[in-house]
């Protein structure tokens, strides 16, 4: 694993907040980083020869770490995934009102093959 972290990190904002940049990691086949919320709640990205796994399972281990995940559309068309903290749900809609009028299309968490 490398990484290229920022003494000063570049701030932007997107849709009235702010973002903070502080770099990037670097991760080769088998490798796996943890990010890790406020709350102590984990997600993992893990790199393969084929890409990434962009996280543990949606419907087990996401869920035993209190997220809750969406499957989010934006007025441009753009789908996006987002990792829910489950007692942050009602900020989480609110969010989305004020965000390109962004709609969920699915808690992937709750979808179950038939």
């Amino acid at each position: 694993m490398k990484t290229d972290f920022k003494n000063n990190p570049r701030i932007f904002k997107v849709k009235g907040f702010k973002v903070k940049d502080y770099g990037k990691i670097y991760l080769k086949d088998g490798e796996m980083v943890s990010f890790v919320t406020e709350s102590g709640r984990e997600w993992d990205f893990a790199a393969r020869k084929w890409g990434l796994y962009v996280g543990p399972s949606v419907n087990s281990r996401l869920k035993k770490e209190g997220f809750k995940v969406a499957l989010v559309l934006n007025e441009q068309g753009q789908l996006y995934v987002n990792a829910v903290e489950e007692d942050k749900i009602e900020e989480f809609k609110e969010y989305l009102k004020t965000n390109q009028n962004n709609k969920i299309i699915s808690w992937l968490d709750e979808w179950m093959r038939d």
